[in-house]
């Protein structure tokens, strides 16, 4: 269905597989948007093998936004077997027209002011992947992962690409120049389990691709026990990051330490190469029962020291969730007058 003729600035880029609950409130979001006033837009929808009603909603919709003057594109997947979210994001991208990519996830609601904020922005940083502030729905769900991704600076954007909590802007928040997709070569199609955004991120970045974030609350985003992430194991995620960080951080340091004597630090160095293991010159903590002691890696002769944290010379890999302790950790790193970055990495 492709109605409206005219060239967009914009697509909407919509991956769907049974969206019907979803689909009126995020369709009306984005057939409310201030933009539509000034800024030519297409909505293109992929819908992956879809079982319920979100094939004939898709056609009723379609008729609403191009007699709105929004142009509406749409395919689908006709075997019974989806593809998967990043096919669905490649075959909505491919069909689409739009000088610029504004990614939503059917399940997410934009506020009013979201395309024009992020426009506005993307036009000035053309090889950024542009972010932005979203509240969560229910307004309690995931409070700690909220504050973390609404409080990041734009230094921080970079610096906290290690964290468990995943791209430093968070996906369904995208907006970018379609060359910027083109340059990454698209989304992973391995399917279900895959953490395609990730992949997508760290990719944008090896090519040097930039971002930014608009911190004002654009977007509603959904929580639910439907959502794609559940799919993802933590242990490929893990796996993901593992690798980046050994690969643009660790062998730049000759030496490190690694802050957390407990699980997650023994962990982190149980799965480092062998190369980086050796490379560790200390553990610390400000457990006074670990403090002083050593631990001794299995199936390994060396001895690794534990230190207090006051003791530890960077570079250090911190493996302390950030936001747990009530804010003692990080008055404990801000102590130490170290530069996020350089002397320190996040991997928590």
């Amino acid at each position: 269905m492709e109605l409206v003729r005219e060239k967009p600035d914009i697509s909407v880029i919509i991956p769907v597989h049974n969206g019907e609950v979803w689909i009126e409130e995020c369709f009306k979001s984005i057939q409310t948007q201030t933009a539509v006033r000034h800024i030519k837009l297409e909505v293109s929808v992929y819908d992956d093998a879809s079982t319920d009603r979100t094939w004939q909603m898709l056609q009723d919709w379609g008729y609403k936004f191009n007699s709105a003057g929004i142009k509406f594109t749409v395919s689908r997947n006709e075997s019974l077997r989806p593809r998967g979210v990043g096919y669905a994001k490649n075959r909505s991208v491919k069909q689409s027209t739009g000088h610029f990519l504004c990614f939503q996830d059917v399940d997410d609601i934009m506020l009013p002011d979201r395309i024009l904020h992020q426009y506005e922005v993307a036009k000035k940083n053309t090889d950024a992947i542009v972010g932005c502030g979203f509240c969560r729905l229910p307004a309690d769900s995931t409070a700690r992962f909220t504050r973390w991704a609404n409080s990041l600076d734009n230094q921080q954007l970079y610096h906290q690409l290690y964290t468990s909590h995943g791209p430093t802007l968070v996906m369904p928040t995208w907006f970018c120049g379609r060359d910027v997709f083109d340059r990454v070569g698209g989304f992973s199609e391995e399917g279900k389990g895959t953490p395609e955004d990730l992949i997508f991120f760290y990719g944008h970045l090896d090519k040097g691709g930039k971002l930014c974030k608009v911190p004002e609350c654009l977007l509603v985003y959904r929580y639910h026990q439907d959502a794609t992430t559940f799919s993802i194991h933590e242990s490929t995620i893990w796996s993901i990051r593992l690798a980046r960080l050994q690969e643009r951080v660790l062998n730049t340091w000759p030496k490190f330490s690694i802050w957390n004597a407990g699980k997650q630090g023994r962990r982190l160095y149980r799965s480092l190469h062998p190369k980086y293991q050796d490379r560790v010159v200390a553990f610390c903590d400000v457990d006074v029962k670990k403090v002083g002691k050593m631990y001794s890696p299995p199936n390994q002769s060396r001895h690794i020291p534990i230190i207090h944290f006051t003791q530890v010379k960077p570079p250090v890999v911190i493996c302390v969730k950030l936001d747990l302790t009530g804010g003692s950790f990080e008055e404990n790193l801000k102590s130490l007058k170290l530069q996020e970055g350089t002397d320190y990495i996040h991997f928590s």
